[in-house]
């Protein structure tokens, strides 16, 4: 293809030009300089690999002879394009010594590759004067656009260039507004802090079209209905008499006649029919709280048909309660609306609203495939399959079974090179009710509006990922609401989860390092007390490895036996392989009530630089502590608690917060500022938190410049890192700050520093206890550099981060940024943003 690339203008006819580039000099400002190429109406061929014009070059692989005959073959529609058509086709160009053959490798190479862009200096002339109207639109008046081009008659190539002179622009002197009628003026003097013209701005067309776009929704969102509805009410003057670049600048709005008055328009009937298809008519009819509903049969209730409904008769008419019905008569995933009417009798206010809604298939069976990559599943794979069966009670209740399996590989120091090495099956069943299953009636208290939704879950997996295989059971009962467009609540009032781990004394097999650090001290302790030696080496099994362990930790004079740094290093080394062992082996049942609140604006109309809001509560094991038994042992971090069926509950309480500011600037650049705060205090029954909500540094979402359970943490502690790697702590502090800014439609790059670290609430014996004056010094820091790539609906994310400050570090060697490897950076690949 390189060598190809210098026959790229094989197909370029003689005496014309190949553009190769345009160039944009900008003389006394930059501003728009993003924006101002799109105007450009001749592109050069696009370099897909870069460097190559790709698509051209494909293109040019096809037979020269047959470029015109393919390029009108291909304007016929598909069942023409026959061979007689070709053949047609040949003899109108004149050449009938092609009768009979086909052009299926011409043809392919049209459809895939793209013809050379001929340079036009009439189409150059015209952008450079499109170009202008763009800067005069944008308020910079007095502005030019001179264009120039650069002929390579060798070459056969051509360049472009554009010189854009701004000159100053032509700024708002004075803003004023002429509104004759009280009450469209009110409301808008009520929200001019919204304005998007301002006195002193740049006299800019598109913040006048915002204006009008604005107002527009302003006022029918607040009942009057047909506010400038043909886009002609609403006047922008400029007096230019006396200056061009300080003008003064007044608004107008006014009706055909100044005699009549803007009214609000109120809701009149409001009605539902339910019907099996468009063509029928239904012939039950009821009248339930003002809204008419009429049924084909009795399949569903009259009350599931009332609850999206967020109408009522006589109220002002706003778009948002309209909109928000419709919105959850989707939710309800068991209807279509085949037909939506909002009809309004001549000279009246008066909006009457039908909704003709179409049952979906009673039946609803989907298949699933994904494959996927994370820095703990190196890759994997999960075939699924759900089946949806609806209107379970005849009130619109949806009951779903999902099966699903994934197979993927996880890095294991025992077997490195292992592939498809783990495996999970699920099996989930959920119950959904869109309305909250209490024993009371909850209408007046939690309106419509709210889209109150009860969930009722229970499932079961199986997972089998490096020998201790776990099996997890679930269960849930949960209650959302959504209030507006922003803030959802969900209560969970039996947020359950038990987890049994199967083969624990496998352990040491899949954490090699772990077990160097066991053998270790085994040997030492042989030495210090050979009786126990000669039992476990025997070869009968008299002593396993956990009861080895048992017996030391027990004698209370081995440790007295230790004279060096090193030994007691070791031995510390070792009481944590013990903890993280129990830690991840351990079985644990979890009963919790479980809050969640999220104030989001991400996305949502009115919010340029959005705000993010998520807090979560979690308050475990109080319920499961009323019918639990004591059961006194010394077995590790079960001893002497309250257990169910011989596994011990989890107490704690665990507060979660993630706080995120989006600033937008010009051209869609992009700041992010987040923090992340979680704190998980056990109590009670619970020593320590449960390992699946302890908390872990690092990951594609967290601090990128380590991987997930990486070695980041806990605090600044010196615990061997091979024995470090998978220890959690109950406190978390994470900061991120991104810049995005957008390289093409498809491209965007991103700079980003990412801060953050773990502790405990307690010294667990390392120095990892929290503290106000000591934890900015314990805190991971990393910068990087990212790629996010827009292909359809989804984000691709790729970023390269770098440690810069390494608290696990000894003192004195904590900042790194002199031990930066440019080549090898922390990988991070990811499917969407991080935040």
């Amino acid at each position: 293809m390189v060598l190809y690339a210098c026959n790229s203008t094989k197909k370029v006819p003689a005496g014309q030009y190949l553009l190769t580039k345009n160039h944009f000099e900008y003389k006394d400002a930059d501003h728009y300089k993003d924006e101002i190429p799109d105007y450009a109406a001749q592109k050069p061929n696009k370099r897909d690999l870069m460097f190559l014009p790709t698509r051209l070059l494909i293109y040019n692989m096809g037979n020269p002879k047959y470029d015109s005959i393919v390029s009108e073959y291909m304007t016929f529609p598909n069942n023409l394009r026959t061979q007689k058509l070709r053949d047609s086709l040949f003899r109108k160009y004149n050449k009938p010594e092609f009768v009979g053959k086909s052009i299926f490798w011409s043809r392919l190479f049209h459809t895939i590759g793209r013809p050379p862009v001929i340079l036009d200096e009439a189409k150059t002339a015209s952008s450079a004067e499109k170009m202008r109207q763009f800067l005069v639109y944008r308020g910079y008046w007095d502005s030019h656009v001179d264009y120039s081009t650069k002929k390579d008659s060798a070459a056969k190539k051509a360049q472009a260039t554009y010189k854009i002179t701004y000159k100053d622009p032509t700024f708002i002197k004075d803003y004023t507004y002429n509104i004759p009628y009280d009450n469209i003026r009110a409301l808008y003097e009520a929200n001019i802090k919204d304005s998007y013209v301002k006195s002193g701005t740049i006299l800019n067309q598109v913040n006048l079209e915002e204006e009008v776009k604005r107002i527009t929704e302003q006022m029918q969102e607040n009942g009057y209905f047909s506010f400038n509805r043909d886009g002609g009410e609403i006047f922008f003057t400029a007096d230019t008499l006396t200056s061009r670049k300080q003008v003064p600048l007044s608004m107008q709005i006014l009706k055909d006649s100044i005699n009549s008055p803007y009214k609000k328009y109120t809701i009149g009937d409001v009605e539902v029919e339910y019907i099996n298809n468009i063509t029928e008519n239904a012939t039950l009819d009821t009248l339930y709280h003002g809204v008419k509903i009429k049924r084909i049969d009795e399949e569903y209730k009259v009350k599931t048909l009332w609850r999206p409904i967020t109408l009522k008769r006589g109220e002002v008419y706003f778009q948002k309660n309209l909109d928000l019905t419709k919105r959850n008569f989707m939710a309800l995933n068991n209807f279509s609306i085949a037909d939506y009417r909002e009809t309004i009798k001549p000279n009246d206010t008066v909006i009457n609203v039908k909704y003709r809604l179409v049952p979906l298939p009673r039946y609803n069976f989907k298949t699933g495939f994904d494959v996927h990559y994370s820095q703990i599943l190196n890759f994997g794979f999960s075939p699924s399959v759900e089946l949806t069966a609806r209107n379970i009670f005849k009130g619109a209740e949806n009951l779903t079974t999902s099966l699903s399996g994934t197979f993927g590989t996880v890095y294991t120091q025992k077997n490195p090179d292992a592939f498809l090495n783990a495996s999970e099956f699920s099996l989930q069943f959920g119950l959904n009710f869109p309305r909250l299953l209490l024993p009371f009636n909850t209408e007046k208290l939690v309106p419509n509006r709210y889209s109150p939704v009860s969930t009722i879950n229970i499932g079961v997996s199986a997972q089998n990922n490096i020998g201790m295989d776990r099996r997890i059971f679930n269960a849930g009962f949960n209650y959302f609401l959504n209030v507006g467009d922003r803030v959802i609540h969900k209560l969970s009032l039996f947020n359950t989860q038990l987890s049994i781990t199967r083969n624990k004394s496998a352990y040491y097999d899949y954490f090699p390092a772990d077990d160097a650090v066991r053998e270790q001290v085994f040997d030492k302790y042989f030495i210090y007390n050979p009786s126990v030696g000669a039992q476990y080496n025997n070869g009968n099994g008299t002593l396993t490895k956990d009861d080895v362990t048992n017996i030391i930790l027990a004698d209370s004079g081995f440790p007295n036996s230790f004279t060096t740094p090193e030994e007691f290093q070791l031995l510390l080394n070792y009481f944590q392989v013990i903890y993280k062992k129990e830690r991840i082996t351990q079985n644990v049942i979890i009963n919790s009530l479980f809050y969640n609140y999220t104030y989001n604006e991400i996305g949502k109309k009115g919010y340029d630089n959005p705000f993010y809001f998520d807090g979560k509560f979690e308050l475990a094991g109080n319920l499961l502590s009323l019918v639990s038994k004591k059961i006194n042992t010394s077995n590790g971090l079960s001893a002497n608690s309250r257990q169910i069926f011989g596994i011990p509950i989890s107490q704690f309480v665990k507060f979660d917060v993630d706080i995120r500011k989006y600033f937008t600037f010009q051209n869609k650049h992009q700041f992010i500022i987040r923090q992340v705060v979680g704190v998980g205090i056990p109590y009670g029954n619970s020593s320590s938190m449960p390992f699946v909500r302890s908390y872990f540094s690092g990951g594609s979402n967290d601090v990128r410049a380590w991987i997930a359970f990486g070695g980041l943490g806990p605090a600044d502690s010196d615990v061997d890192k091979r024995v470090r790697d998978y220890m959690m702590g109950n406190v978390k502090l994470t900061t991120n700050i991104e810049y995005r800014f957008p390289i093409n439609k498809m491209f965007e790059g991103a700079v980003f520093t990412d801060a953050g670290n773990i502790w405990s609430l307690k010294d667990t014996g390392i120095g990892d206890e929290f503290k106000f004056k000591k934890f900015i010094p314990q805190m991971g820091l990393g910068s990087g550099l990212g790629l996010r790539i827009h292909v359809a609906y989804i984000t691709v994310r790729l970023d390269l981060a770098y440690k810069m400050h390494d608290p696990n570090q000894p003192k004195g060697e904590r900042w790194v940024i002199d031990k930066i490897q440019p080549l090898k950076p922390t990988l991070n690949f990811s499917i969407g943003y991080p935040f």
